[in-house]
């Protein structure tokens, strides 16, 4: 399938597009740790916590959102200021078109002008596909919790993935 998109401000109006997607994750994998779909004030309270942080949603030439990405704080205090977690989601049908890797270079991009160095993202260990593609993109791992979750019947880690953007790309 080949489909054009392209990358724009993620926005509060794409509340429900976001949480459809979300949901088909919730749903259908370990992509998303949730057991039960997420509500429109989940997505919500999600959307606001990117405020001052680089959020991304992908639109296909039908004006369709087929994805959104998205940096939030790492954490509340200012010590950490300069780390952001990552969340990625891409509609079914819509991965394998480079769209994740657009936006890991668009939210990189803008991390690193609002002074944010280093990205962490924390993946099932369900969810091979996104743990490959966090490594071919230059995140390593650094840290696992073992058997921490049970979803749908089956267990599963959390893998801890890190870039540091202060460091030159190799290549």
């Amino acid at each position: 399938m080949t489909s054009n998109w392209f990358l724009r401000p993620l926005l509060a109006s794409d509340c429900e597009a976001v949480r459809m997607i979300f949901n088909h994750y919730v749903a259908h994998s370990f992509a998303a740790y949730a057991e039960h779909p997420s509500s429109t004030e989940d997505i919500q309270t999600m959307l606001a916590s990117t405020q001052g942080y680089p959020a991304l949603a992908a639109d296909n030439d039908d004006g369709q959102l087929i994805g959104f990405a998205m940096l939030r704080p790492y954490s509340r205090h200012t010590t950490f200021a300069g780390t952001a977690l990552l969340t990625t989601f891409i509609a079914e049908g819509f991965t394998g078109m480079g769209l994740g890797t657009a936006f890991l270079a668009q939210l990189e991009a803008e991390a690193r002008v609002r002074g944010i160095s280093h990205i962490l993202a924390h993946i099932s260990s369900r969810n091979e596909g996104s743990l490959a593609f966090h490594q071919r993109h230059g995140y390593a791992p650094c840290g696992c919790f073992h058997d921490i979750g049970t979803k749908q019947g089956q267990v599963f880690d959390v893998v801890w993935f890190e870039k540091n953007l202060e460091v030159p790309a190799e290549g």
